[in-house]
């Protein structure tokens, strides 16, 4: 039981505790009615595979190859528009130049820019990147929040009362209201932690406005920085993240929150803040700072970073409820679809062994990669597996983060800078390609009752 403000009923925790008991002797559903009606937990199948539930042009994931009927297992790709992720990457990387906006266009119109595309893009996002007058002051600065994506979604929600046409979800409004949400989502995670840190950490609190000129990245980090300083290899980093995280497949669970939102005809505004609750759990985008929090731990209580033994000892405890936050999770381990690897992870491991290299933190790198490698052996030896499991893009995010001396509080928060471009996408191509509201079969299983009148209940 928790405490909260404006307590009026003098029994209060009494009642509560009263109904939470009842709610725990509720009985569970049978594991075996599942099987028996043949239902998807989590809309998959037992090997991993997804229920299909949609199709969608904006991106793919690919983990296995079908031989005779055989579902083989492969490295991971990831497809944007067709577009293998690592050509995207290597490309921009080769080029010593920023990635992500190229990305937010080709993910939005299906094409990659052209030169004059790609400046006149940059040139509308820049003259979106503000908020109304007094915004800040007034939603966010006097009402702040210890948990930043919370405050940007109840802000995204506020902008509807600023939008006259908040309401039409024509394609050429809701395009509009999306290109606007994407320049204005890294302000509010900027400001939003000003606020956090000047009203839950007594710190100062310094705005600053963003540049025309910048990236999202190098903008991002311009207005979270007291000095505005950053260097180019933090600009390069953050960016590539960004473009990682931009898009997922629909089936990932905040954009399947997008679409099934957006199919029940609301607004612009309602569907983002639904999908921001969506990428805030713990087991979506809220697990790089928990695969964070998870290796602090293990630095505690495992002696020598370098001893297999000890390592896998730990790995075990946390599997079995023994360690670390009691839920049984090996944070950053495991993927819905990938099996023996995630692109986005292989790519930020690159550029996490080269970070922790330069700035001394080699051991550290060496634990996070015995515990890639470790992982999947203790998590087999221990449960039953269908399908393989690897480090997916959050167990090196967090620890690139870190290097960057970006604070944990805004990890989600900046996947969710990344992710509304994909989200945005799935909404414009929800409105464009479908229009039934999505609706699953639930199987009710309750056994059947006889109403009792109220004066005859015990």
């Amino acid at each position: 039981m928790t405490e909260h403000q404006n307590t009026i009923h003098p029994n209060e925790n009494e009642i509560l505790r009263d109904f939470e008991n009842r709610i725990n002797n509720l009985p569970s559903i049978n594991s075996a009615l599942y099987s028996k009606y043949g239902v998807k937990r989590g809309l998959r199948d037992i090997s991993g595979q997804g229920v299909m539930a949609g199709l969608t042009e904006i991106s793919k994931l690919s983990s296995y190859m079908l031989d005779e009927n055989e579902y083989i297992p492969v490295p991971g790709k990831l497809f944007y528009r067709g577009i293998d992720i690592d050509e995207i990457v290597n490309a921009f990387l080769k080029e010593n130049r920023h990635g992500f906006e190229e990305t937010c266009f080709l993910l939005l119109f299906g094409e990659l820019p052209t030169l004059a595309d790609l400046e006149q893009y940059k040139s509308l996002q820049a003259s979106y990147r503000s908020l109304p007058e007094g915004f800040v002051r007034d939603q966010m600065m006097k009402a702040p929040s210890n948990n930043i994506i919370n405050l940007m979604a109840r802000s995204i929600l506020t902008l509807y009362s600023y939008d006259a046409d908040a309401e039409d979800n024509s394609l050429p409004n809701v395009l509009r209201q999306s290109l606007q949400l994407i320049a204005q989502l890294p302000l509010l995670a900027a400001y939003g932690y000003q606020a956090y840190i000047h009203y839950f950490k007594n710190q100062s609190m310094i705005i600053h406005s963003p540049v025309p000129e910048y990236s999202t990245a190098e903008n991002f980090l311009h207005m979270l920085r007291p000095d505005k300083k950053f260097s180019a290899l933090e600009a390069k980093l953050l960016d590539l993240s960004l473009v990682l995280h931009a898009e997922h497949g629909g089936g990932n669970n905040s954009s399947f929150t997008t679409h099934v939102v957006t199919s029940t005809g609301t607004d612009t505004y309602s569907s983002v803040a639904a999908s921001l609750g969506s990428l805030k759990g713990i087991k979506h985008g809220g697990a790089s700072m928990m695969v964070t929090n998870m290796f602090a731990d293990m630095k505690k209580e495992v002696k020598n970073w370098q001893n297999e033994d000890e390592v896998r000892q730990y790995l075990k405890k946390i599997l079995n409820k023994e360690a670390f936050d009691g839920t049984g999770f090996i944070y950053g381990i495991g993927h819905a679809v990938y099996s023996l690897s995630d692109p986005r992870a292989l790519q930020l491991k690159k550029q996490a062994k080269q970070l922790a290299d330069s700035k001394g933190l080699t051991e550290e790198f060496q634990l996070y990669s015995l515990v890639e490698r470790l992982a999947p052996e203790v998590i087999s030896s221990e449960r039953r597996m269908y399908k393989g499991v690897s480090a997916n893009v959050d167990f090196y995010s967090g620890f690139v983060y870190q290097m960057l001396n970006l604070p944990p509080e805004l990890f989600t928060p900046i996947f969710a800078m990344a992710r509304i471009v994909g989200w945005s996408a799935h909404r414009i191509e929800e409105l464009k390609h479908h229009g039934k509201v999505i609706r699953p079969g639930y199987m009710g299983v309750s056994p059947r009752r006889r109403y009792i009148e109220l004066d005859k209940r015990k």
